[in-house]
Protein backbone atom coordinates (compact mmCIF):
# COMPACT_ATOMS: atom_id res chain seq x y z
CA UNK A 1 0.00 0.00 0.00
CA UNK A 2 3.01 2.37 0.08
CA UNK A 3 2.35 3.77 -3.45
CA UNK A 4 -1.28 4.49 -2.57
CA UNK A 5 -0.47 6.30 0.66
CA UNK A 6 2.31 8.28 -1.04
CA UNK A 7 0.01 9.30 -3.90
CA UNK A 8 -2.74 10.39 -1.52
CA UNK A 9 -0.25 12.39 0.52
CA UNK A 10 0.81 14.25 -2.63
CA UNK A 11 -2.76 14.89 -3.84
CA UNK A 12 -4.01 16.61 -0.70
CA UNK A 13 -1.69 19.67 -0.66
CA UNK A 14 -1.93 20.09 -4.44
CA UNK A 15 -5.70 20.32 -4.12
CA UNK A 16 -5.68 23.14 -1.58
CA UNK A 17 -7.67 25.45 -3.88
CA UNK A 18 -10.58 23.00 -4.04
CA UNK A 19 -12.78 21.57 -1.30
CA UNK A 20 -10.77 18.41 -0.61
CA UNK A 21 -11.39 15.68 1.94
CA UNK A 22 -9.21 12.75 2.93
CA UNK A 23 -11.35 9.96 4.34
CA UNK A 24 -11.27 6.27 5.08
CA UNK A 25 -12.48 3.19 6.91
CA UNK A 26 -10.44 0.69 8.91
CA UNK A 27 -12.38 -2.48 9.67
CA UNK A 28 -11.23 -5.83 11.02
CA UNK A 29 -12.87 -8.80 12.69
CA UNK A 30 -12.51 -12.40 13.76
CA UNK A 31 -14.32 -14.81 11.43
CA UNK A 32 -15.12 -18.44 12.12
CA UNK A 33 -16.18 -20.52 9.09
CA UNK A 34 -18.00 -23.84 9.24
CA UNK A 35 -19.31 -26.42 6.81
CA UNK A 36 -16.35 -26.13 4.45
CA UNK A 37 -16.27 -28.57 1.55
CA UNK A 38 -12.49 -28.79 1.82
CA UNK A 39 -9.83 -27.72 4.29
CA UNK A 40 -10.09 -24.09 5.31
CA UNK A 41 -8.85 -21.69 7.95
CA UNK A 42 -11.82 -22.14 10.26
CA UNK A 43 -10.95 -19.15 12.46
CA UNK A 44 -9.05 -16.14 11.18
CA UNK A 45 -8.70 -12.37 11.29
CA UNK A 46 -10.33 -10.74 8.25
CA UNK A 47 -10.11 -7.18 6.98
CA UNK A 48 -13.26 -5.35 5.95
CA UNK A 49 -15.82 -7.69 7.48
CA UNK A 50 -18.55 -5.08 7.95
CA UNK A 51 -17.28 -2.58 5.37
CA UNK A 52 -14.24 -2.73 3.10
CA UNK A 53 -11.19 -0.94 4.50
CA UNK A 54 -10.23 2.04 2.33
CA UNK A 55 -8.32 5.29 2.05
CA UNK A 56 -9.58 7.95 -0.32
CA UNK A 57 -9.50 11.55 -1.42
CA UNK A 58 -12.50 13.37 -2.85
CA UNK A 59 -12.76 16.94 -3.96
CA UNK A 60 -15.06 19.58 -5.35
CA UNK A 61 -14.22 22.86 -7.10
CA UNK A 62 -16.96 25.38 -7.76
CA UNK A 63 -16.84 26.60 -11.37
CA UNK A 64 -19.72 29.08 -11.23
CA UNK A 65 -23.35 29.04 -12.39
CA UNK A 66 -24.08 26.16 -10.01
CA UNK A 67 -21.55 23.83 -11.67
CA UNK A 68 -18.63 22.11 -9.95
CA UNK A 69 -15.82 19.76 -10.89
CA UNK A 70 -15.70 16.66 -8.68
CA UNK A 71 -13.38 13.71 -8.29
CA UNK A 72 -12.86 10.64 -6.10
CA UNK A 73 -9.89 8.29 -5.89
CA UNK A 74 -10.24 5.46 -3.38
CA UNK A 75 -7.78 2.70 -2.55
CA UNK A 76 -8.85 -0.53 -0.89
CA UNK A 77 -6.52 -2.37 1.46
CA UNK A 78 -6.52 -5.42 3.70
CA UNK A 79 -5.48 -4.24 7.13
CA UNK A 80 -5.01 -7.79 8.41
CA UNK A 81 -1.98 -8.15 6.10
CA UNK A 82 -1.34 -4.60 4.87
CA UNK A 83 -1.62 -5.47 1.17
CA UNK A 84 -3.75 -3.79 -1.50
CA UNK A 85 -7.24 -5.08 -2.16
CA UNK A 86 -9.01 -5.32 -5.56
CA UNK A 87 -6.23 -7.48 -7.05
CA UNK A 88 -3.51 -4.95 -6.25
CA UNK A 89 -5.03 -1.97 -8.07
CA UNK A 90 -3.83 1.38 -6.78
CA UNK A 91 -7.33 2.92 -6.68
CA UNK A 92 -9.34 -0.26 -7.12
CA UNK A 93 -12.45 0.79 -5.22
CA UNK A 94 -13.27 3.97 -7.15
CA UNK A 95 -11.47 6.36 -9.48
CA UNK A 96 -13.53 8.95 -11.34
CA UNK A 97 -13.81 12.61 -12.30
CA UNK A 98 -16.91 14.54 -13.34
CA UNK A 99 -19.10 17.61 -13.46
CA UNK A 100 -21.97 18.31 -11.08
CA UNK A 101 -24.51 20.92 -12.16
CA UNK A 102 -28.17 21.92 -12.24
CA UNK A 103 -28.92 19.22 -14.83
CA UNK A 104 -27.27 16.42 -12.86
CA UNK A 105 -23.94 14.69 -12.23
CA UNK A 106 -21.77 13.11 -14.95
CA UNK A 107 -18.74 11.04 -13.90
CA UNK A 108 -16.13 9.03 -15.85
CA UNK A 109 -13.90 6.24 -14.55
CA UNK A 110 -14.06 3.09 -12.43
CA UNK A 111 -17.41 3.04 -10.61
CA UNK A 112 -19.91 0.75 -8.89
CA UNK A 113 -22.51 -0.92 -11.07
CA UNK A 114 -26.08 0.09 -10.34
CA UNK A 115 -27.48 -3.31 -9.34
CA UNK A 116 -24.81 -3.77 -6.67
CA UNK A 117 -25.44 -0.24 -5.37
CA UNK A 118 -29.18 -0.88 -5.14
CA UNK A 119 -28.59 -4.21 -3.42
CA UNK A 120 -26.29 -2.86 -0.71
CA UNK A 121 -27.76 0.62 -0.18
CA UNK A 122 -31.49 -0.10 -0.46
CA UNK A 123 -32.25 -3.83 -0.15
CA UNK A 124 -29.84 -5.20 2.44
CA UNK A 125 -30.12 -4.43 6.18
CA UNK A 126 -26.49 -5.59 6.49
CA UNK A 127 -25.48 -3.21 3.65
CA UNK A 128 -23.28 -5.79 1.96
CA UNK A 129 -21.22 -6.58 5.06
CA UNK A 130 -20.85 -9.09 7.87
CA UNK A 131 -21.95 -12.70 7.54
CA UNK A 132 -25.47 -11.61 6.62
CA UNK A 133 -24.44 -9.86 3.41
CA UNK A 134 -27.12 -10.20 0.73
CA UNK A 135 -24.31 -10.42 -1.83
CA UNK A 136 -23.74 -14.02 -0.68
CA UNK A 137 -26.77 -15.10 -2.75
CA UNK A 138 -28.35 -12.26 -4.75
CA UNK A 139 -26.97 -11.94 -8.31
CA UNK A 140 -25.16 -8.77 -9.39
CA UNK A 141 -22.33 -9.94 -11.75
CA UNK A 142 -19.42 -7.94 -10.27
CA UNK A 143 -19.21 -4.91 -8.00
CA UNK A 144 -17.49 -2.37 -10.26
CA UNK A 145 -17.13 -1.55 -13.94
CA UNK A 146 -14.07 0.00 -15.56
CA UNK A 147 -14.22 2.63 -18.32
CA UNK A 148 -17.66 3.80 -17.20
CA UNK A 149 -19.71 6.92 -17.89
CA UNK A 150 -22.42 7.51 -15.30
CA UNK A 151 -25.19 10.11 -15.19
CA UNK A 152 -27.24 10.81 -12.06
CA UNK A 153 -30.20 13.15 -12.23
CA UNK A 154 -30.79 15.87 -9.64
CA UNK A 155 -33.31 14.87 -6.98
CA UNK A 156 -36.74 16.26 -7.74
CA UNK A 157 -39.10 17.71 -5.17
CA UNK A 158 -41.26 14.64 -5.61
CA UNK A 159 -38.38 12.41 -4.44
CA UNK A 160 -37.65 10.85 -7.85
CA UNK A 161 -34.05 10.25 -8.92
CA UNK A 162 -32.49 8.27 -11.77
CA UNK A 163 -29.09 7.01 -12.96
CA UNK A 164 -27.73 5.47 -16.15
CA UNK A 165 -24.32 3.95 -16.86
CA UNK A 166 -22.41 2.81 -19.91
CA UNK A 167 -19.16 0.88 -19.62
CA UNK A 168 -16.97 0.58 -22.72
CA UNK A 169 -15.59 -2.91 -23.28
CA UNK A 170 -12.55 -1.48 -25.11
CA UNK A 171 -11.82 -4.75 -26.92
CA UNK A 172 -9.52 -4.25 -29.92
CA UNK A 173 -11.55 -6.76 -31.95
CA UNK A 174 -15.21 -6.14 -31.11
CA UNK A 175 -16.74 -3.04 -29.51
CA UNK A 176 -19.56 -5.11 -27.99
CA UNK A 177 -17.28 -7.44 -26.03
CA UNK A 178 -17.26 -6.78 -22.27
CA UNK A 179 -19.39 -3.63 -22.49
CA UNK A 180 -22.10 -3.00 -19.91
CA UNK A 181 -25.02 -0.65 -19.53
CA UNK A 182 -27.86 -0.14 -17.09
CA UNK A 183 -30.33 2.23 -15.48
CA UNK A 184 -31.98 2.90 -12.14
CA UNK A 185 -35.09 4.83 -11.25
CA UNK A 186 -35.67 5.51 -7.59
CA UNK A 187 -37.94 7.24 -5.12
CA UNK A 188 -36.65 8.53 -1.81
CA UNK A 189 -38.80 10.76 0.31
CA UNK A 190 -39.66 10.73 3.96
CA UNK A 191 -39.51 7.19 5.30
CA UNK A 192 -39.71 5.38 1.94
CA UNK A 193 -36.78 4.37 -0.27
CA UNK A 194 -37.58 2.46 -3.48
CA UNK A 195 -35.37 1.51 -6.46
CA UNK A 196 -35.85 -0.37 -9.73
CA UNK A 197 -32.59 -1.30 -11.48
CA UNK A 198 -31.67 -3.24 -14.62
CA UNK A 199 -28.27 -3.86 -16.19
CA UNK A 200 -26.73 -5.93 -18.97
CA UNK A 201 -23.16 -7.14 -19.30
CA UNK A 202 -22.15 -8.34 -22.76
CA UNK A 203 -19.78 -11.22 -23.52
CA UNK A 204 -16.54 -11.15 -21.56
CA UNK A 205 -14.69 -12.84 -24.43
CA UNK A 206 -14.83 -12.41 -28.18
CA UNK A 207 -16.19 -15.80 -29.23
CA UNK A 208 -17.70 -14.78 -32.57
CA UNK A 209 -15.41 -17.13 -34.48
CA UNK A 210 -16.25 -20.24 -32.50
CA UNK A 211 -18.77 -22.89 -33.52
CA UNK A 212 -21.15 -22.72 -31.79
CA UNK A 213 -20.62 -19.20 -30.48
CA UNK A 214 -20.15 -18.90 -26.72
CA UNK A 215 -22.69 -16.59 -25.14
CA UNK A 216 -21.61 -15.20 -21.76
CA UNK A 217 -23.87 -12.17 -21.73
CA UNK A 218 -25.73 -11.47 -18.50
CA UNK A 219 -28.65 -9.43 -17.28
CA UNK A 220 -29.64 -8.53 -13.74
CA UNK A 221 -32.83 -6.85 -12.58
CA UNK A 222 -33.59 -5.84 -9.01
CA UNK A 223 -36.55 -4.21 -7.29
CA UNK A 224 -35.67 -3.09 -3.76
CA UNK A 225 -37.25 -1.07 -1.00
CA UNK A 226 -36.89 -0.13 2.63
CA UNK A 227 -39.44 1.65 4.80
CA UNK A 228 -38.85 3.26 8.18
CA UNK A 229 -41.79 2.31 10.40
CA UNK A 230 -40.39 4.20 13.38
CA UNK A 231 -39.55 1.33 15.70
CA UNK A 232 -37.94 -0.66 12.91
CA UNK A 233 -36.91 -0.45 9.24
CA UNK A 234 -38.28 -3.11 6.92
CA UNK A 235 -36.35 -4.30 3.84
CA UNK A 236 -37.50 -6.27 0.80
CA UNK A 237 -36.13 -7.11 -2.65
CA UNK A 238 -36.85 -9.25 -5.69
CA UNK A 239 -34.18 -9.98 -8.29
CA UNK A 240 -33.95 -11.81 -11.61
CA UNK A 241 -30.55 -12.84 -12.97
CA UNK A 242 -30.06 -14.57 -16.31
CA UNK A 243 -27.04 -15.57 -18.38
CA UNK A 244 -23.69 -17.29 -17.87
CA UNK A 245 -22.13 -14.19 -16.32
CA UNK A 246 -25.11 -13.17 -14.19
CA UNK A 247 -23.94 -14.72 -10.91
CA UNK A 248 -21.18 -13.26 -8.80
CA UNK A 249 -17.76 -13.83 -10.26
CA UNK A 250 -14.31 -12.88 -9.08
CA UNK A 251 -12.83 -10.14 -11.27
CA UNK A 252 -9.35 -11.05 -9.99
CA UNK A 253 -9.72 -14.42 -11.72
CA UNK A 254 -8.21 -14.08 -15.23
CA UNK A 255 -10.92 -16.39 -16.57
CA UNK A 256 -13.68 -14.17 -15.17
CA UNK A 257 -17.16 -15.63 -15.50
CA UNK A 258 -15.80 -18.68 -17.37
CA UNK A 259 -14.75 -20.05 -13.97
CA UNK A 260 -17.42 -18.44 -11.83
CA UNK A 261 -17.88 -19.96 -8.41
CA UNK A 262 -21.69 -19.88 -8.37
CA UNK A 263 -22.79 -21.26 -11.76
CA UNK A 264 -26.46 -20.29 -11.74
CA UNK A 265 -27.53 -19.03 -15.17
CA UNK A 266 -31.17 -18.29 -14.40
CA UNK A 267 -32.41 -17.45 -10.92
CA UNK A 268 -34.99 -15.53 -8.93
CA UNK A 269 -33.87 -14.01 -5.62
CA UNK A 270 -36.15 -12.87 -2.78
CA UNK A 271 -35.00 -10.99 0.33
CA UNK A 272 -36.83 -9.91 3.47
CA UNK A 273 -35.02 -8.11 6.28
CA UNK A 274 -35.31 -5.82 9.28
CA UNK A 275 -33.19 -3.38 11.27
CA UNK A 276 -34.29 -2.48 14.79
CA UNK A 277 -32.57 0.55 16.38
CA UNK A 278 -32.42 0.46 20.17
CA UNK A 279 -30.37 3.46 21.26
CA UNK A 280 -26.73 2.82 20.38
CA UNK A 281 -27.55 -0.77 19.40
CA UNK A 282 -29.06 -1.87 16.09
CA UNK A 283 -30.36 -5.41 15.66
CA UNK A 284 -30.31 -6.90 12.14
CA UNK A 285 -31.91 -9.93 10.50
CA UNK A 286 -32.63 -11.18 6.99
CA UNK A 287 -33.75 -14.23 5.05
CA UNK A 288 -32.92 -14.82 1.36
CA UNK A 289 -34.17 -17.46 -1.05
CA UNK A 290 -32.43 -18.18 -4.36
CA UNK A 291 -34.69 -20.05 -6.77
CA UNK A 292 -32.42 -21.56 -9.40
CA UNK A 293 -34.36 -22.08 -12.64
CA UNK A 294 -31.63 -24.18 -14.26
CA UNK A 295 -31.87 -27.91 -14.93
CA UNK A 296 -29.80 -28.72 -11.83
CA UNK A 297 -32.21 -26.71 -9.62
CA UNK A 298 -29.42 -25.56 -7.29
CA UNK A 299 -31.54 -23.56 -4.85
CA UNK A 300 -30.17 -21.96 -1.70
CA UNK A 301 -31.54 -20.26 1.43
CA UNK A 302 -29.73 -17.93 3.80
CA UNK A 303 -30.78 -16.82 7.27
CA UNK A 304 -28.76 -14.26 9.20
CA UNK A 305 -28.89 -12.25 12.40
CA UNK A 306 -26.53 -9.58 13.68
CA UNK A 307 -26.06 -6.51 15.82
CA UNK A 308 -23.94 -3.38 15.92
CA UNK A 309 -23.17 -1.06 18.81
CA UNK A 310 -22.06 2.53 18.23
CA UNK A 311 -19.23 3.50 20.55
CA UNK A 312 -19.23 6.93 18.87
CA UNK A 313 -20.33 8.52 15.59
CA UNK A 314 -17.27 7.03 13.88
CA UNK A 315 -16.63 3.76 15.71
CA UNK A 316 -18.78 0.70 16.21
CA UNK A 317 -18.45 -2.93 17.16
CA UNK A 318 -20.52 -5.62 15.43
CA UNK A 319 -21.31 -9.30 15.36
CA UNK A 320 -23.31 -11.55 13.07
CA UNK A 321 -24.01 -15.18 12.24
CA UNK A 322 -25.36 -16.65 9.00
CA UNK A 323 -26.20 -20.06 7.61
CA UNK A 324 -26.76 -21.07 3.96
CA UNK A 325 -28.70 -24.19 3.07
CA UNK A 326 -27.43 -25.41 -0.30
CA UNK A 327 -29.50 -27.82 -2.35
CA UNK A 328 -28.69 -30.18 -5.22
CA UNK A 329 -24.97 -29.45 -5.19
CA UNK A 330 -25.12 -25.65 -4.91
CA UNK A 331 -21.91 -24.24 -3.48
CA UNK A 332 -22.77 -20.82 -2.07
CA UNK A 333 -20.64 -19.67 0.85
CA UNK A 334 -21.09 -17.21 3.71
CA UNK A 335 -18.75 -14.29 3.11
CA UNK A 336 -18.59 -10.67 4.20
CA UNK A 337 -17.79 -7.27 2.69
CA UNK A 338 -14.29 -8.29 1.54
CA UNK A 339 -14.12 -12.11 1.59
CA UNK A 340 -16.22 -14.71 -0.22
CA UNK A 341 -15.89 -17.15 2.69
CA UNK A 342 -15.20 -20.88 2.64
CA UNK A 343 -18.16 -22.62 4.23
CA UNK A 344 -21.93 -22.61 4.41
CA UNK A 345 -21.99 -20.93 7.82
CA UNK A 346 -19.98 -18.26 9.58
CA UNK A 347 -19.78 -16.21 12.77
CA UNK A 348 -17.93 -12.91 12.99
CA UNK A 349 -17.24 -10.15 15.48
CA UNK A 350 -15.29 -7.00 14.71
CA UNK A 351 -14.58 -3.31 15.00
CA UNK A 352 -14.98 -0.53 12.41
CA UNK A 353 -13.65 3.02 12.56
CA UNK A 354 -14.39 5.67 9.95
CA UNK A 355 -12.44 8.91 9.58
Amino acid sequence: MKPAFLTLALIAPLSALAQTEVYGVVDAGVVADGGCRSDCAHTRVDSGVSSGSRLGVRGREELGSGTAAVYTVEAGFLNDTGVSDQNGRLFGRQAFVGLDGPLGLVTLGRQYNLVYTTLTDVADPFHGGMAGSAANLVGYTTKRYDNTIKYTSPRSRSGLIGSVIYSFGESPFNSKVNRAYGATIGYEKGRVNLSLTHQRKDNLLDATGTTPAVDQSASNSLVAANVDFGRFVGYAAYGHSKGDGSSQWDETNPYGAVAQRDPSTNSRDVLLGVAVPMGATTLLASVIHKDDRGLANRDANQIAIGASYALSKRTNIYTSVAKIQNRNGAGYTVGNASNRGSGDRAVNIGLKHAF
